[in-house]
């Protein structure tokens, strides 16, 4: 994928309306320190153009890249920040929710999962939950260059078990420091969703 422009162009806030959008979208969730705008930046080829942040919870709104005038990538505020209101998380996931199943264009969704740890309840949970809305997420493991070499297929195991993945299911190591597991994320992106 060769990127040529990225747009932030629409930010949709809790009482915003979702865009109706005419181009393919593909969709990153993810826990909130998870490294998702990392991945963003990483796929866009951006430094900082999705906002990294030192707090965990920073995108609490779902913001739409238009790549290349060809389709949307879609960044879902981050889920399961312990310092956020009950209520905000609730008004959160009400959101996604609005938009998960409101989007005509949404062809995949991506969840992130730490490949250092065992998923969370809540990272299963939001399996579960996209699982639920008709999408079968493809799991993106992030942050591979903070563990040694050797325990990479461990890590990826207790990802799948964790989940509860199917035996096919998709997962991608991913490093946002050296870039690997980028070309693969947008090879699948191409070939499965994209075309």
């Amino acid at each position: 994928m060769i990127i040529k422009s990225v747009d932030l162009e629409t930010v949709c806030g809790v009482t915003s309306r979702m865009p109706e959008n005419t181009l393919p979208e593909i969709a990153f969730a993810g826990k909130s320190n998870v490294g998702k705008s990392s991945l963003i930046n990483a796929l866009m080829n951006r430094k900082s153009y999705a906002r990294i942040s030192a707090t965990p919870g920073k995108t609490q709104t779902i913001n739409f890249y238009n790549i290349n005038r060809e389709f949307y990538l879609v960044d879902l505020p981050g889920y399961g920040y312990a310092k956020v209101s009950e209520q905000e998380k609730q008004k959160w996931g009400q959101m996604v929710e609005r938009y998960l199943h409101g989007s005509k264009q949404l062809r995949a969704v991506f969840l992130l999962i730490d490949i250092r740890h065992d998923p969370s309840a809540n990272d299963k949970m939001m399996y579960d939950w996209i699982v639920a809305q008709g999408y079968y997420p493809v799991i993106i493991a992030t942050k591979l260059d903070k563990i040694k070499r050797s325990q990479k297929d461990k890590q990826l195991k207790a990802v799948r078990q964790g989940l509860g993945l199917p035996g096919g299911a998709t997962v991608i190591p991913f490093s946002s420091v050296t870039k690997q597991g980028r070309d693969e994320v947008w090879e699948l992106a191409e070939k499965e969703y994209l075309i």
